[in-house]
This record gives C-alpha cells, structure tokens and sequence, in this order.
C-alpha cells in the first residue's frame, strides 16, 4: 500500500510540473498580446489628442481670419486637414490640426485662392503596416488557436468531452484510516444496523474466515431510515474502522449541466476505487441518481438515466473478490430503481429506523459524556420525554441544555435544563414579549386545561406532566405536555379513541366555559382527523369498511402524504365516518368535561394564576374537587404510597 501510494504522489508530482509549465506558457503568450493591446489603446488615445473636429463654417471663418496655414483635402477619407496659425481655444493647445468632412463646394478652391491659403490633394495610400496586419488578424487567429489547444489538451488528458476540465472526474472525497475522527463507538441506538456494517468491516479485515465456508463478501448495502437517525453517521464509523479507503460522496454529485458527465463521473469514481482496492464506496442520497425510469417517479431524464444505467453496469462488473463495497444512504427506497435494489447490486437493506426507548437512552449518553453534567441528572426519564425523536434531535436536546446552563451562569447541566431543552427543541423558545390580553389569556387557559382533564379521566391516556399558556416561536400559545409511562409499540382502538377525545377536549372546554368557540383548536381538530381517518383507511378498525386498506402512505420516511386507493363514491362514505368518529368522540369529550366542570375551572383559575403548571399540581387540583373525602380520611398503604410515589416522579418530569 505505501510503495503504490509513493507512486501515485511522484505520478502526480510529475503531472503537476508539466500542467504548471503548460500554464506558465499560456499566461505568458496571453500577457504578451494583453500588452500589444494596451499599447495600441494608449497610442491611439494620443493621437486623438493630437488633432479635433470642427464644422465646416467654423472653417471658413478660419480661413477668413487667416488663421489657417495649409490645408490638405483627402478625398478618399472624405475630410478637410486644417493647419492653423493659432489654437481656436485656450483648451486646444495641443491640437496640431483640425478637420471637418467635404462638403459640395464649388468656389472652396477660389475661396482659399484669394486668402493665399497652400492647399493639396493627398491620397492616401491604404497599405496596411506589419503591426496593424498583426493586431487586425494575426492576433485573434493566435488567441483562438491557443484556447482551442489549451481545450484539446485538457479533453485528451481526461478522456472524452465530458471531462473538460476536471467536469467528468469523480468529485468522491478520500478518506484513509481514521480521518473521520468517527468510529463504532460514536453511534448508539441502532445496535442491528451497526452489527451488520461491523460484518463488512470484519470482512475486509479478515476474509479468509469467510471464503474458508464458501461466503463471498456483500457488493453493497442500502441504509434506509428516516433522516437525522444516523445512516450518515454510521457510514463515517465505517471509514474510522475499515482501515482501508473510504470514497464518499453525494448523489448530488453526479449531477451536471453537462450531458455525459454524472456517467464519466461513475466510470472515474469505481476506476479510483479499483486502483485502491480494498476499499469502500459510500454515496449518500443516492435517490438522487437512483429514482426509478418510470415516469411516475419523475423518470425520463436521460442524464439522469445515464448515470443510472452506467452506476448499474459498473456494480455488475467489479469483483468482489477485490474487496470492493459501496454503501448507499437514502430516506426514500421506494423511488429507487428496482434494478439497484436487487440483490448482486445492493445485497443488504439496513434499516436504520427512530431508536426506541433503549436506543435513545445509549443516544443520549454518547452525545452527554463530553458535556459536564450534574449528579442529578437522569437522561432516562428524558428518554422517556422524547418518544418519536431521532439521533439529530437527541444532540440538539444536550447542546440546548448546556446552551441553558452557560446563560443562566452554571458549570454543569442540570434536569431543569434537559427538560427545558426538549420543549424547546420540539415546541420552540419561550415568547416572552408576547403577551396574552385577558380575555385571551382565560381561553387558552380553559382549552390546555380541558386537554388535560380528559386526559386524567381517560385511563388509557398518558399522564399529563406539564400544563402551559406560555406561547412559544413555532406557534403555540400553550400546550399540554403527556409523557407514557413505558414504551409503547402497539395501540388498540381504545387507546385512538382516547387521543381523539383529548385532542377534543381544548375545543370543548372552550365552547362549555365561553358558550363560543375559537381557532386555537385548528391544529388540536388536524391531528385528531388524522387519527380518525387512519383508524378507518389504515388501520381496518371501522366495521362498515372492515378489513380493507383504502389508503397508502408515499414517502413513509418522510412523513409524506397518504394516498386514497378507492372510488370517490366509497372515499365520500369514508369522510363521513370519519365525520362520525369526530362527532361521537366530541361529544364524549363535552361531557366528561360538563361532568366534572369544578374541576376545569379551578384548575383553570390556578393555571391563569402561575401561568405554567406540573402535572403533581394539577392532580392535586383534581383530587381535591373529586375526592375531598378519600384525602382526609384514608391513609394508603405502603405498596400503594410507593407506587403514588412512582407516579408523581413520572408527572414531575418537567
């Protein structure tokens, strides 16, 4: 390896003294006519001060005044040279001579005749000088000449059009070793995918072990997740582990203006790669070069399709016995190209997916231990605080925390400033210019709180573990924060059901306090939509419809939009369950509320109050309107005041 790479680096010392010679003799032979150039523009600038126009009267009266010495009539340049005895002006010192253009003046001979003025008739003879033939054709021609050979020299050097300068060559970034400063023990909470990237790492280190049973090494492997959950990542501990070359580059990459190039790029890209072998290949976005030819997926782009047909032939034809293997990241596979996908291209799929409880937890760690936190810290019950959050959003939760601690003037990150992070990572700062009017104040207060109440009545809902009406930047004017008390994975109908009416329950206790309703609810009415309509097209849970799905989700590690895969008549009768569902689940959510109004204003009262709430505080509130007996006069037993003691932890998270 480092006899091929002296090699590589004498080869390129070489071409780099000759490409500087080549250059040097360019930028002379340019600056030489650059100079000829200027020189004739100053030349002619002088002699345009040397001589002016003026009109033929003012001749006339030139002569008249006898202030004219001799006059020279050129004919084929259709003008009049005037020498006079003095300057018309104090400005024309410098003019030695005037002229004006003939005119059909049959008495001008007598006219300077009688003034005793010496006149001539010249013609010029229009022979061009060596150094005009020079400057007016010799000069372009050379200018030409040398762009064209500078441009062959550079096609030929390349190989081919499409590698004009450097157009064509592969844009893929080398890594060696340990240059990403990355490795396996950077990437938590996706301990399946990085197991099946350490066996490709493993086999290039040790083949024999493989071969010895017949095993031949993976051409490729597809890391398909969600984006900020680490396939990027993951690709970077690869390099830090191989040991060997590591090429990475975007799809993005093979994209230009110029057609050919993305397939010369692909053609230069694995030559490298051979040239290097063992090594690996990584190409991140690579729906960018790999969408599918059919035209639903945005097909029909030759450029693209070249690219595409050429990174095909060139994944067919290495031998893996080489030790070659690429590596492919992508949040979209089901635009890819079928013929990418089958195995002998990319043999392996990873799925790098949201980490769950566990993997967010290891997340946390790995991004905690270069900050200084406090002894009190528990990252669990963060963990547990930011269900759906991928990697990205786990970093940014402990860089706003230690963020947090420098500006309040502390040393190390405490729980207070964790949880602040993840409100303000998933919610937005806190908008303390803004402030609520009153009356506005009292509505938001009523609608937080009917969420929360709902919620506590509901026993399949999670805990309510904080209650504010502090508006924050992405929007919210308040918001009820539930945290579950384990991981979940599954939901029974029930358990939707549930969300409905909570999400129902702002809008509800707005129209039960206030007799009118606001659009503070838009969002809360969106998101229960959602889960309506999913219940009934996705989920199979509507006994009118039964068992059928009626819809499908493009881009599902996008979040992208759900596509109805029914008749209009049969999507009509949809709208209308889900109608119903709204309705029924409303209407519950009403009369929880009516059930137990005290409780909804007190709470509410006490919320205007301080503004932000804890879930303990509010589960006070509540016990102590519905069950003022039970609190006086029952003591709870151990097991019971331990598990009591559980749950206010749980509620007193933030």
């Amino acid at each position: 390896m480092e006899d091929r790479s002296d090699k590589d680096k004498n080869s390129h010392n070489g071409d780099d003294k000759k490409k500087s010679i080549g250059i040097r003799i360019i930028v002379t032979v340019i600056a030489f006519f650059l100079f000829i150039g200027a020189f004739m523009t100053i030349r002619n600038f002088a002699d345009a001060l040397k001589h002016k126009e003026i009109t033929y009267d003012e001749f006339r009266k030139m002569v008249s005044d006898n202030n004219v010495k001799e006059v020279e009539i050129q004919a084929d340049y259709d003008r009049i040279i005037i020498k006079p005895v003095k300057p018309l002006k104090e400005e024309d010192e410098m003019v030695e001579y005037y002229y004006t253009g003939i005119v059909d003046d049959e008495g001008l001979v007598e006219f300077l005749s009688e003034h005793n003025i010496t006149f001539k008739r010249k013609i010029i003879d229009k022979g061009t000088t060596i150094f005009d033939f020079l400057i007016a054709y010799i000069l372009p021609f050379a200018l030409i000449y040398l762009v064209m050979w500078a441009l062959f020299r550079m096609i030929s050097k390349n190989g081919g059009f499409g590698s004009v300068g450097g157009v064509g060559k592969s844009r893929a970034k080398m890594y060696v070793e340990n240059e990403t400063g990355v490795t396996f023990k950077d990437v938590a909470g996706q301990e399946e995918a990085k197991d099946s990237v350490m066996e490709l790492v493993d086999f290039l280190h040790d083949p024999s072990k493989y071969t010895r049973i017949g095993a031949k090494l993976p051409k490729g492997a597809l890391l398909v997740g969600p984006p900020g959950t680490g396939k990027t990542l993951l690709a970077k501990a690869v390099a830090g582990e191989a040991h060997v070359p590591f090429f990475s580059l975007s799809g993005s990459d093979f994209v230009e203006m110029f057609v050919g190039v993305g397939a010369s790029r692909v053609r230069d890209l694995f030559k490298q790669a051979q040239q290097a072998a063992p090594c690996i290949i990584f190409i991140d976005e690579i729906d960018a070069i790999g969408k599918s030819r059919d035209s639903r997926y945005g097909g029909g782009n030759d450029e693209r399709e070249q690219t595409l047909n050429q990174l095909l032939a060139e994944m067919d034809g290495f031998d893996t016995s080489k030790g070659i293997v690429i590596l492919a990241a992508t949040n979209r596979p089901e635009v890819l190209d079928k013929a990418l996908l089958r195995p002998g291209r990319f043999d392996r799929r990873i799925i790098v997916d949201k980490p769950d409880l566990k993997g967010r937890l290891a997340v946390l760690k790995v991004h905690a231990k270069n900050v200084l936190m406090h002894d009190s810290v528990n990252l669990e019950e963060i963990a547990l605080a930011t269900s759906g959050a991928v990697g990205s959003d786990l970093a940014n939760i402990i860089n706003e925390a230690a963020i947090l601690a420098v500006k309040e003037g502390r040393t190390v990150v405490k729980q207070s400033d964790l949880m602040e992070s993840v409100e303000v990572v998933f919610a937005g700062k806190e908008k303390k210019d803004r402030i609520l009017g009153p009356e506005e104040k009292k509505i938001v207060a009523f609608h937080e709180v009917g969420h929360a109440l709902v919620a506590c009545l509901e026993k399949n809902a999670e805990p309510v573990q904080k209650i504010t009406i502090v508006p924050r930047t992405m929007g919210a004017l308040g918001y009820t924060m539930q945290v579950p008390e384990e991981e979940k994975y599954l939901n029974s109908k029930e358990d939707i059901l549930t969300m409905i009416r909570t999400f129902c329950g702002g809008r509800a206790a707005e129209e039960i306090t206030f007799g009118s309703i606001t659009t503070g609810a838009s969002n809360d009415i969106e998101r229960a939509t959602r889960l309506a309509r999913q219940m009934i097209t996705m989920y199979g849970m509507s006994d009118e419809f039964g068992l059928v799905a009626l819809e499908t989700v493009e881009s599902q590690y996008l979040d992208g939009r759900s596509v109805l895969n029914c008749s209009d008549e049969t999507a009509a009768r949809v709208d209308e369950a889900v109608r119903k569902v709204m309705k029924d689940c409303y209407e519950q959510a009403k009369a929880m509320l009516t059930e137990n109004e005290e409780i909804l204003k007190k709470a509410a009262e006490f919320l205007i109050e301080k503004e932000t709430i804890t879930g303990k505080q509010f589960m006070e509130i509540f016990r102590a309107v519905k069950e003022p007996a039970a609190e006086t006069e029952e003591t709870p037993a151990s097991g019971e005041e331990g598990e009591n003691n559980e749950q206010e932890s749980v509620l007193q998270t933030v």
